[in-house]
Formats: C-alpha cells, sequence, structure tokens
C-alpha cells in the first residue's frame, strides 16, 4: 500500500488519476487538478482540498477522514460506501453529488445547499447541519442521530424510515415532508402533543 504523509501536491495537475489502496496523511491538494479522479479503497486523513477541482470524480469504499473541503469543486461526483467522517465543507457546491450508503458521521455542512439529492440510507450522526437545505432529498434510511439541525431545511423531503431524534424534530422546518406513521408519532411527541389513538373516528357514533 503506498502512502504519503505531509506532501504537497498544491496547484498540481492530475487529470484522470485511477488511485487504489493508497494512503495520504495531512497532505495538501490546495488548488489541484482532480477532474476525473477515480479512489478505490483509498484513506485521506486531515488533508485539505481547499479549492481543488474534483469535478467528475469517482470514489468507491474511500475514507475522507476530517478533511477540508473549502470551495472544493464537486461536479458529478459520486461517494459509493465511502466515509467522510469528521469533514468539514464550506462554500461547496453540492447539487450535483451523488452519494450511496456511506457514512457521514460527524461532518460539518452548515448552510450547505443539498437540494433534491439522493442521499437514501446515508449516515449523519452527529453532524452539524446547521441552516442546510435538504428539500426534496431523498432521505428514506438515513440516520440524523444526534444531528445538530436548527434551521434545516427538509421541506418536501422523503424521510420514510428516516431516524430523527426530538431536537431534530422541534428545529428544523418539516413542512410538506413524507413521513411514516413512527416519524409522525415521534414529531407530534417532540412538539407536546397527546395522541390518543383509542378514540380515533369515535367521536362519530356521539348523538
Amino acid at each position: 500500500m503506498t502512502s504519503a504523509v505531509g506532501e504537497d501536491f498544491q496547484d498540481a495537475i492530475l487529470p484522470d488519476q485511477e488511485w487504489s489502496g493508497r494512503v495520504f496523511e495531512r497532505c495538501v491538494f490546495t488548488d489541484a487538478d482532480l477532474t476525473g479522479l477515480t479512489t478505490r479503497n483509498c484513506v485521506f486523513s486531515d488533508c485539505d482540498f481547499t479549492g481543488a477541482d474534483l469535478n467528475g470524480s469517482q470514489h468507491v469504499a474511500t475514507a475522507f477522514r476530517s478533511c477540508t473541503f473549502d470551495r472544493t469543486v464537486f461536479g458529478r461526483t459520486g461517494f459509493d460506501g465511502c466515509s467522510l467522517l469528521g469533514s468539514s465543507f464550506t462554500d461547496c457546491r453540492l447539487r450535483s453529488l451523488e452519494v450511496h450508503e456511506s457514512d457521514l458521521t460527524l461532518v460539518a455542512m452548515g448552510r450547505c445547499d443539498l437540494r433534491e439529492l439522493g442521499l437514501r440510507g446515508v449516515r449523519f450522526r452527529e453532524a452539524n447541519l446547521t441552516e442546510s437545505d435538504l428539500r426534496g432529498c431523498d432521505l428514506r434510511d438515513a440516520d440524523f442521530s444526534g444531528a445538530r439541525m436548527l434551521g434545516a431545511r427538509l421541506d418536501g423531503a422523503d424521510l420514510r424510515d428516516a431516524r430523527l431524534d426530538a431536537d431534530a424534530l422541534l428545529h428544523a422546518h418539516l413542512r410538506g415532508a413524507r413521513v411514516d406513521t413512527a416519524l409522525a408519532l415521534s414529531y407530534a411527541a417532540a412538539h407536546g402533543l397527546l395522541l390518543d389513538l383509542g378514540h380515533a373516528g369515535g367521536a362519530g357514533g356521539r348523538s
């Protein structure tokens, strides 16, 4: 397995590379051209992708641990079975991402525009999604346990079988979201409603 520690790839021109089983630790990819990059079973730890161009890149079973994505270019970029544990995203255009069965635990995505993305089954545990825009997203089976979601917009999202705790249900915007019965009951409980399911429809029999 090839390893690189503390190497500087700033302004490097590396289009259409194919990396498999490589490890990068504390490497700098600032303003690098990584268009069309393909990674498989790679690990990036504490790497800086500020201003890097990852347009058209595809990543399979790759880990980006505590990496920095600031003004990074993502266009038709795919993450399949990846981990982005603890990574941060600032001023990135993310609306063309394709994310499948990936772990975004502890990511910082505050105020990110993620509208209408397919994020089914993605793990957002303890993520910072403050004021993020998730309107119209497919979030079925997604896990938001412990996520910070103050002001997050989930209007019109598909949240069936998703896991949201009471704090998220109180502080996120959910108008028009599609939910299952369990989440609807959790939402009602979080907002202090008292449900009497045993008497549903019973009033119709009164004279």
